[in-house]
């Protein structure tokens, strides 16, 4: 009787489920059993926050003005700190009160955002396979999402000459994440321009999600969207602390570029916040401008890591391309398995963990998602398994 009382509202209906906790619960019972599991599976940077950043917040959580409500939309010195950021590290000029917006981490900005400029039967241009997030605001937002399909031989790339005139005519959204999850994909400058003359003609706002940005390897830097001309007049980019430093569970990013839409997250964001902890705000604008060998450092680690575990592989029939960037390795599943099925079979077997591809998209059938987030001894163990049951 009681339990049918409050009927969640329409919207909460619409939500997908949540891909990463299902995850979670499916693997819970091989750890209660007491197997030894080696988790490729999600996203968590297993690294600590560097020393800097956490003396910064322990001091800075002692002073009484920040003890009061801050700012709505964030103190003006992290907001010319994320502007001197962008400024040196990818050269893009900033207005940090009009063009800079402080976001409870990324995560919440890619689901706001559809909330902002979706509104019932529009259309958002999703990347297949891609974050699943993306699709988490659009359903809110009760809009349509129109995939792309990502694949390998146009490198990752969504094919823009694919997608019905019509379809581009009705979007108002395009997301996009580069380097990418899950596929470890790199984005070009020319495709960047590509993609702000299409969102020109069509009056689309682009949606970067710039989460791995500082993870690049082969001494190839990745590209912000915000470095290709005429970037700021038809999007955002979307940054995060979570990658770069390892402060994912501190729950910062920002919002970056075209004045208007910034706007539009900030006027949502007054109706859901009172403002971040300002002893959270030093901290991260520590980060973004205090010393910078701990982000060289992380880069330099992930790359041992891939260098020792994805030849293991190709030199023992996994047809895997080594990743450009991001933490991530897309692999192509063995022939007579589908994602699903060798996600469940590594379990089962090599007691190893991997998400299917197919839970990031249609498109990211026949692959499998590995995260490059334990120790490289870990990971070459977790590679013998994986050789080991494919000999069986």
């Amino acid at each position: 009787m009681y339990l049918n009382r409050f009927q969640q509202s329409d919207a909460l209906k619409r939500l997908p489920e949540q891909f990463f906790a299902n995850l979670v619960q499916k693997i819970q019972p091989y750890y209660e059993a007491g197997y030894d599991m080696i988790n490729l599976g999600q996203g968590n940077p297993d690294q600590p926050t560097p020393d800097h950043i956490v003396k910064t917040l322990q001091n800075s959580a002692a002073n009484p003005v920040h003890h009061k409500y801050p700012p709505f939309r964030g103190h003006a010195f992290l907001k010319k700190a994320i502007a001197d950021f962008y400024k040196r590290e990818y050269d893009v000029d900033l207005d940090p009160e009009k063009e800079v917006s402080v976001l409870f981490g990324a995560k919440a900005g890619l689901v706001e955002i559809s909330q902002c400029f979706l509104n019932q039967g529009d259309i958002a241009l999703v990347p297949d396979p891609g974050y699943p997030d993306y699709e988490s605001g659009i359903a809110y937002a009760d809009a349509i999402q129109h995939n792309m399909p990502l694949k390998k031989e146009n490198d990752f790339l969504p094919d823009y000459a694919s997608i019905p005139e019509k379809t581009l005519d009705q979007a108002k959204l395009m997301f996009l994440n580069y380097p990418n999850n899950p596929t470890a994909a790199i984005a070009t400058e020319a495709f960047f321009e590509e993609t702000i003359d299409l969102a020109e003609k069509n009056d689309i706002c682009v949606v970067h999600d710039f989460a791995y940005g500082s993870i690049g390897y082969d001494g190839h830097k990745p590209i912000s969207f915000l470095q290709a001309k005429g970037a700021k007049k038809v999007g955002i980019e979307m940054y995060t602390l979570s990658k770069t430093f390892n402060m994912a569970g501190w729950r910062i990013g920002f919002a970056l570029g075209n004045e208007k839409v910034i706007e539009a997250i900030n006027l949502l964001q007054d109706h859901y916040y009172c403002g971040m902890f300002g002893g959270l705000q030093e901290a991260a604008a520590k980060a973004l401008n205090g010393p910078q060998d701990c982000v060289q450092d992380l880069r330099a680690l992930y790359e041992e890591r891939r260098n020792a575990f994805i030849p293991k592989l190709q030199e023992n029939g996994f047809e895997v391309v080594s990743p450009k960037g991001s933490f991530f390795a897309w692999i192509p599943v063995p022939d007579g398995f589908t994602s699903e099925s060798y996600s469940d079979f590594l379990m089962e077997e090599a007691h190893v963990i991997v998400a299917p591809g197919n839970g990031f998209g249609e498109s990211g059938e026949g692959f499998v998602r590995v995260g490059l987030l334990c120790e490289k001894e870990r990971l070459i163990e977790a590679a013998e398994r994986m050789i080991n049951v494919k000999r069986r």
